[in-house]
């Protein structure tokens, strides 16, 4: 399980345009450096983030091999009722990681 680290505001009010921050650590092997033994470290990468607001996509956005370890997100979205926010990572490997996020619109 990877680690993971979400700034959101818990409340807001309607129509409020908030911001969302997500730190995810992954190692974002990008498959042509070599290890401590000569062999090339096999790639894994997050491939894609999603984000969404109840059920209704956000955000999104697609990640490569030129993207740095433990990639960093922020995005802005606006507040237009209570919910949960999903946010979504996938990638090599199977990986598949889902914070989620209560926000109270007032």
């Amino acid at each position: 399980m990877s680690n993971i680290l979400v700034n959101a505001p818990k409340a807001a009010r309607r129509g409020e345009v908030v911001e969302i921050k997500a730190l995810i650590l992954h190692p974002m092997e990008t498959g042509f450096r070599p290890g401590p033994n000569g062999r090339i470290i096999p790639r894994n990468i997050i491939e894609r983030f999603t984000a969404t607001w109840n059920g209704t996509e956000i955000f999104s956005m697609e990640m490569s091999p030129a993207i740095a370890a433990n990639p960093f997100v922020s995005f802005f979205a606006q507040a237009n009722e209570s919910g949960t926010v999903i946010l979504r990572w996938t990638g090599d490997e199977g990986f598949a990681v889902e914070e989620r996020v209560a926000i109270a619109v007032e």
